[in-house]
């Protein structure tokens, strides 16, 4: 096919016109993505709110945080407890975990007791006695009211583990040094929530923030009866239950 003189000249002029265009575009500089503000600790106080009347011992939780966090097989940062209370008998509750609660739990076969489910972790206590003993400064405090574990430093002497009055630490089997909640830190300075509040089907859980005057943790608290786990250890503990009953150890 014949392609005449003035085809050509017009052919030519169109890729001109288009490496111009290309040439240009690439001098545009390319908006920068979107990015949060940077994270200041001091602008934070966290804790966790558990309102007992909404969890219903689904497990979620606690799949969620071995997930999130390469918890071990067998070992748990979060837990679920199923307690059975007899009427006028506080003192003596039927407590069962099975494997934590990670798979949930079989249905009771209880007819005449009381039965409810009791999510436990890390307190992240204002007062930590794990923080008080451990000899190297391991087991420390963040500016933001969480208490965080450098296992760079751990000695796995555990005297932390037999400090704390609430059972949530454990060695860890391959790195051998000690192990727990961190109320998903990575997570929680991104702007994120915990990986349990996240995953809790009815939000029994919820990340609080209690230097924040909008966070919902101020209704929770001023409206609500409200108590820490072993209240006479004077740990000044984060973690605030609703209408916790008595039998709860």
């Amino acid at each position: 096919m014949d392609v005449s003189r003035r085809e050509m000249l017009a052919g030519a002029a169109k890729f001109l016109v288009l490496g111009f265009a290309a040439e240009a575009a690439a001098d545009v500089p390319l908006a920068a993505p979107a990015q949060l503000p940077a994270y200041d600790p001091s602008q934070h106080w966290w804790g966790m709110t558990i309102d007992i009347d909404l969890c219903i011992g689904c497990g979620n939780c606690v799949r969620a945080c071995s997930a999130e966090n390469g918890v071990p097989d067998g070992y748990f940062r979060t837990w679920v407890e199923r307690y059975h209370v007899k009427s006028g008998d506080q003192e003596h509750p039927k407590v069962e975990s099975p494997d934590g609660a990670i798979k949930g739990f079989p249905p009771s076969t209880e007819t005449n007791e009381k039965a409810f489910y009791v999510p436990k972790l890390c307190n992240h206590c204002e007062t930590s006695p794990c923080v008080q003993v451990c000899p190297v400064g391991a087991t420390f405090e963040s500016p933001d009211g969480v208490v965080l574990v450098d296992t760079t430093y751990c000695l796995g002497c555990r005297y932390c583990i037999q400090a704390c009055p609430y059972g949530c630490r454990y060695i860890h089997p391959e790195r051998h040094t000690v192990d727990k909640c961190s109320l998903c830190y990575h997570r929680i300075t991104q702007g994120l929530t915990t990986a349990c509040c996240e995953a809790c089907p009815t939000g029994a859980r919820k990340l609080a923030d209690l230097k924040n005057p909008k966070d919902p943790v101020h209704a929770f608290l001023r409206d609500n009866k409200v108590q820490v786990l072993k209240p006479h250890m004077a740990t000044r503990s984060k973690t605030f239950y609703k209408d916790l009953d008595g039998s709860v150890r």
